[in-house]
């Protein structure tokens, strides 16, 4: 009899615990009563993914949606943030003609991402994180937007552009520079998911070294792999590096954004 007395009290004593625990991170899987009791009295950080669709020599098309993606599921604990949907879409530039990619105009996408940034501090959030999977006027314009969102609603906003941030990372685990599409991201996709890594289709031919300043322009760029540095930066697709730069960059991201939100609060803002 004292058994079965314990055993309902225990169930009464653990259920309110279970119930406290987050089902998912993701704000587009989430139920809308769930969300009301995490945000923004538990959470009020969130990660914002931005990418764009277009080449990336023998990876997918959307590795810059993918990227972020899997950085804030993988950092998301971590941080106690929620994941915002990606914004797939991006300001292409001189790669939109090759099959498969996408423009969006500066005049369409800096509205939009506005709308988004005011869509995500209405709901609850204090910290908005953009990781940024897409170079080029992409990030000119995240950086201005997100900055005139920040002073307009009373939020704090930072912009990452996580390959170009952890490029440190990439000299310490290849020891060499890498690129669009080259050994870094293509390493960083491989980690995320092997089968977007289409080894049998590569040709070192295929990456083209980006020109220095004041030098040339081409556009469409003749390659889908451009190198950040002559001579260096070509996809070597090994696994135990690509898991060691995925994890490498991931714990570098996580610390600029707890660093930065500790600074914040420190000082009040």
């Amino acid at each position: 009899m004292k058994k079965l007395f314990f055993i309902p009290l225990l169930l009464l004593l653990v259920t309110p615990l279970f119930s406290q625990e987050l089902s998912t991170r993701e704000m587009d899987r989430i139920n809308w009563m769930e969300f009301a009791d995490f945000v923004p009295e538990k959470i009020n950080t969130v990660l914002l993914p931005t990418g764009t669709l277009e080449p990336h020599g023998v990876v997918n098309n959307g590795a810059d949606n993918t990227a972020p993606f899997a950085m804030a599921k993988d950092i998301a604990d971590e941080l106690n943030a929620m994941i915002a949907p990606t914004l797939n879409y991006g300001i292409t530039g001189s790669m939109a003609a090759y099959p498969g990619a996408f423009q969006i105009t500066e005049e369409a996408y800096a509205p939009f991402i506005r709308d988004i940034l005011k869509g995500l501090a209405k709901n609850g959030f204090k910290n908005i994180i953009i990781l940024n999977g897409h170079g080029g006027g992409q990030t000119a314009v995240l950086q201005e937007v997100a900055g005139e969102i920040a002073n307009e609603l009373g939020v704090r906003t930072l912009v990452i552009n996580w390959w170009s941030y952890a490029s440190d990372v990439t000299i310490e685990v290849f020891k060499e520079d890498g690129g669009h599409a080259g050994l870094n991201e293509t390493a960083y996709i491989q980690a995320i998911d092997p089968t977007l890594v289409h080894k049998e289709k590569y040709n070192p031919d295929m990456a083209t070294a980006y020109p220095k300043t004041g030098t040339y322009s081409a556009v469409p760029f003749p390659s889908s792999i451009g190198l950040y540095q002559e001579d260096q930066g070509y996809p070597n697709f090994d696994e135990a590096q690509a898991k060691e730069y995925f994890e490498k960059v991931n714990a570098k991201i996580a610390s600029l954004i707890k660093e930065t939100i500790r600074k914040w609060d420190m000082a009040g803002l």
